[in-house]
């Protein structure tokens, strides 16, 4: 098997609400293990028994996201902060369906527009505090 880079995303006890607004995004099929599956409540790190131990979101057209609830009392280090997720292609309707679906909700910070490098590009936070950069290739 090649080697993938796969996102992983911590989330303070909404992880299943943002994995299930993905795959609303990216579609595909969405697995999620709780820490009850895998020792109970106050189990694992005296984390809920229903709180997200692991979720793996496989989407049709190659993305794979996953992400996690971070267990009570486990440091972090200060606010949860995950860094941007860019996705960029020429697939100029896929993009901007999925910059539409990542906004709602959200905020964007920079609209999705033609940009002097030529391609158009946008960024925005969406509904769960991620941040996505959205690019658009221009045709050559």
């Amino acid at each position: 098997m090649a080697s993938k880079l796969n996102p992983y995303l911590q989330f303070r006890d909404n992880a299943r609400d943002a994995m299930t607004f993905y795959q609303g995004v990216f579609g595909g099929d969405l697995n999620v293990s709780t820490f009850g599956e895998y020792g109970g409540e106050g189990g694992t790190h005296g984390a809920a028994a229903d709180g997200v131990m692991h979720a793996q979101l496989e989407a049709p057209n190659g993305f794979t996201l996953m992400a996690s609830d971070i267990p009570p009392g486990m440091d972090t280090g200060g606010d949860v902060k995950n860094g941007t997720i860019s996705i960029s292609g020429d697939d100029d309707d896929d993009l901007r369906d999925y910059f539409d679906k990542l906004s709602d909700g959200g905020q964007v910070t920079m609209p999705l527009e033609k940009q002097m490098w030529g391609d158009e590009f946008g960024m925005l936070t969406d509904r769960f505090g991620i941040d996505w950069m959205v690019n658009i290739a221009a045709a050559q």
